[in-house]
């Protein structure tokens, strides 16, 4: 297949491109600062040449959006609504406008389009969509918004002979440099990797593999359209999910951390605490109802093939970098 990644330049466009081109397929990554022979230059917002990368290909995975690991500024909350409207706005004006057009959009999307809760999990049927929580800060709903929005610009675009998807994603867990494992993993090893906030809120994640092969899933799978949880089905609470980071790493202690260690903490990384302290409790629904099974679908397995694979790397590394 031809499959465009606008936007691919991410850690999930990084774990797709890898996957997709191992397996045989033509990858084209839209950026706005190509560098490779198989990237085209966009804006993210305007029509232009790249649009023929679309006219002929097969899928397009929009992967486009500012990255959520920033301070939660007025102006960094408006950079990444427009971000990611503009580019599916965008993206189906191309898709619109094709002579062929590709068979299926997958549009990123996000779990964070669920409510903070702690007492049911959320699937695409019955989950409760947020915005409306009482006890948190007031814009965690502007991200909510933000997501609702991502979805509806896939929606009113019209694309009759295009199925379309919305890949409501959880955090995705690779050993990629600079990405949340990363992150995780680097707190876990200084010995900060405890519960945060007492813990109790859950996380929602996916291990790449089995998110290069939800993927696949959903491209060969033209029954299904709309939005779909890329997730795990087995959320934990944060203080559980960290132990067996833990113990995958052979870290014997994690120190807690209270609410307002975790906003100094955020302050300095220059992120925010919602990333740690909302509730995520997110299960594939429709994926799993259509047979999709998950190769690391529990945390403790996914970690400790995670945390073999990190060290591999790191290990290749060194020895590259030692090489005279």
């Amino acid at each position: 297949m031809k499959v465009v990644l606008p936007g691919g330049t991410g850690q999930v466009g990084g774990v797709l491109r890898r996957a997709l081109t191992a397996a045989g397929h033509e990858v084209v990554v839209l950026t706005r600062r190509p560098v490779r022979d198989c990237e085209v230059r966009w804006d993210g917002r305007t029509l232009g040449p790249w649009a023929e990368a679309v006219d002929g290909s097969d899928v397009v995975i929009n992967l486009a959006g500012r990255s959520v690991s920033c301070r939660y500024t007025d102006e960094n909350l408006r950079a990444m609504m427009d971000s990611r409207v503009d580019s599916a706005r965008v993206v189906g004006e191309a898709i619109a406008a094709a002579r062929k057009p590709p068979a299926v959009w997958l549009q990123m999307s996000t779990a964070t389009v669920y409510a903070h809760r702690f007492d049911a999990p959320n699937d695409e049927a019955t989950g409760v969509i947020g915005g409306d929580e009482s006890g948190v800060p007031g814009y965690w709903a502007y991200s909510v918004q933000i997501a609702r929005n991502w979805e509806r610009e896939q929606e009113r675009a019209v694309t009759p002979h295009t199925r379309k998807v919305a890949l409501r994603a959880a955090m995705v867990m690779s050993p990629d440099r600079g990405g949340v494992f990363d992150y995780l993993l680097w707190l876990t090893r200084l010995g900060l990797g405890g519960p945060v906030a007492g813990g109790a809120q859950y996380v929602s994640w996916i291990h790449d593999r089995d998110l290069v092969r939800a993927v696949e899933f959903l491209i060969a799978r033209d029954d299904i359209t709309g939005p779909v949880n890329l997730a795990a089905p087995d959320p934990l609470p944060q203080r559980e999910f960290m132990r067996a980071l833990r113990g995958a790493w052979g870290m014997p202690v994690g120190l807690p951390a209270t609410r307002w260690m975790a906003e100094i903490g955020a302050f300095v990384l220059r992120t925010d605490t919602e990333l740690l302290l909302k509730s995520r409790r997110v299960v594939p629904g429709r994926l799993t109802d259509a047979g999709f099974t998950f190769d690391h679908g529990a945390w403790p397995d996914a970690a400790a093939d995670l945390v073999r694979r990190t060290r591999r790397e790191r290990s290749r590394s060194r020895r590259t970098a030692a090489r005279p």
